[in-house]
């Protein structure tokens, strides 16, 4: 017969007495009392599965087999992104957001002692300001996917208006998280087709779907395949021609050399962070990046605005404050913008450390690697036999889409994850691309042996 489970101070489900002192408390006679409104079909049936409990060290050496099965940078070669892209974090970087004056205060509530935290945050803002080329920055929201689902519902909100148009050449996940968050409101949504060949939105599609019932149009540039959309300034002229408000999806990393948004008149901005000094992390946490152009827009935006002011008690001197709280915690429900519970200053903090030590003439020479190591892969996989190596003709960052002519790309993709690289996730049926093919990412990260390293795996895989 196996022992009764000992006591232990911190669990107190393990102390009988306790736990009847509990229940009576409650007011049930059981456990099962406490759960009753939980449905028996629903219910597992059985106990868990769980082994006998170890000694900490056994635990630790148990957790440690299971995390070295992962496939993880730098042991695997890591070609992905889409979201989630492989770049390098400055040991800086780590070293300033591990600080616990930073670590421990990374929500903050009292200006009074957040003074520095605040100050991070509107660096923050102002650099986030100058890279997009926008007026006012929020810090910050969850991830790119979240920062677009606001953006639409702020569309809606400020225009009145019921239909949205989605570029069809914009992430999946993005766009299924537009749909989530835009659903309640009775947002209609409507996507915008590409063309096949360059791999950027369709601007005859775009004409005949806009109208004076459209809230915005939403389009990411570069867009999912890596392509630059080289048109995007008349598209977001067309979308303001028909009083629709344009939203523009960004990596930041491309704005080392492509042209801000700010510059051909986007109105809302949102991005991904993570490029900025946050490690990959299994896909978090990251950092959702919204911007307006015009100030007035600022009142209509989710999360939190930081601003500069004096000190009461002094004016000579500097002083940080939430200046914008537009969310259900801090204000009325009915007049809050949204329900994000936190968000993610830590990681802002982390974007704006990264800027700050790059610089901008550092900044444009890491676009300028990005481009380069991109561009050369995407020619020596062009080398493969069955291989279109980019499979877009328009101008890409970072990021390309290869094809394959006979090849599965599932089974290219597995393949080439067996042999340690990361590479090739398939696109054809999501896209509807019309042959098999898949993605690649290429940053600094990646040197000229481990695109060798790719091809070489590439040519087995097919």
């Amino acid at each position: 017969m196996r022992d009764a489970p000992r006591r232990h101070p911190l669990l107190p489900n393990l102390d009988e007495a306790l736990v009847a002192k509990m229940l009576e408390k409650a007011g049930a006679e059981s456990i099962d009392e406490l759960f009753s409104d939980i449905p028996q079909d629903v219910r597992l049936g059985r106990k868990l599965r769980l082994p006998e409990g170890a000694s900490e060290y056994e635990v630790r050496r148990e957790v440690q087999a299971r995390l070295a099965q992962n496939r993880t940078p730098p042991g695997t070669l890591c070609f992905l992104g889409g979201g989630v892209w492989p770049h390098y974090v400055p040991a800086a970087v780590e070293s300033i957001t591990s600080r616990q004056e930073f670590y421990t205060a990374y929500t903050p509530y009292q200006a009074e002692i957040s003074q520095g935290m605040l100050q991070s945050l509107f660096e923050y803002q102002s650099l986030m300001c100058d890279l997009l080329g926008m007026e006012a920055c929020n810090s910050s929201l969850y991830d790119w996917a979240s920062a677009a689902g606001e953006a639409v519902r702020m569309a809606g909100r400020v225009t009145g208006r019921k239909r949205v148009l989605l570029a069809g050449s914009s992430g999946l996940q993005r766009r299924s998280v537009i749909r989530t968050y835009t659903e309640p409101m009775g947002l209609k949504l409507e996507t915008v087709a590409f063309d096949r060949t360059r791999g950027t939105l369709d601007l005859d599609d775009l004409e005949q779907k806009l109208g004076e019932d459209v809230a915005c149009l939403y389009v990411e540039n570069p867009n999912y395949f890596g392509v630059i959309e080289d048109g995007i300034a008349e598209l977001v002229a067309k979308a303001r021609s028909a009083g629709a408000l344009s939203i523009v999806g960004v990596d930041p990393i491309s704005l080392s050399l492509v042209k801000e948004p700010g510059a051909y008149g986007a109105d809302i901005v949102v991005g991904e962070g993570q490029p900025l000094g946050i490690a990959m992390n299994y896909g978090g946490p990251h950092l959702g990046i919204f911007a307006v152009r015009d100030i007035k827009l600022a009142r209509s935006m989710p999360g939190r605005l930081i601003g500069l002011t004096t000190s009461a008690s002094d004016p000579t001197r500097k002083a940080f404050a939430m200046v914008l709280q537009a969310r259900e915690q801090h204000i009325r429900r009915e007049a809050a913008t949204s329900n994000v519970c936190t968000n993610q200053s830590l990681m802002a903090l982390a974007a704006a450390s990264y800027l700050s030590l790059l610089g901008k003439e550092g900044f444009r020479s890491l676009g300028e690697t990005v481009i380069s190591n991109s561009h050369y892969a995407a020619k020596r996989l062009s080398q493969i036999r069955g291989v279109t190596s980019p499979h877009f003709r328009g101008a890409y960052f970072k990021e390309f889409v290869v094809s394959y002519k006979k090849a599965k790309a599932e089974a290219v993709f597995r393949r080439l994850a067996r042999k340690g690289v990361l590479a090739g996730y398939p696109v054809a049926k999501s896209f509807g691309l019309g042959s098999e093919a898949g993605t690649f990412c290429v940053t600094e990260v990646h040197s000229r042996d481990d695109i060798e390293r790719l091809g070489a795996a590439l040519e087995e895989a097919l």
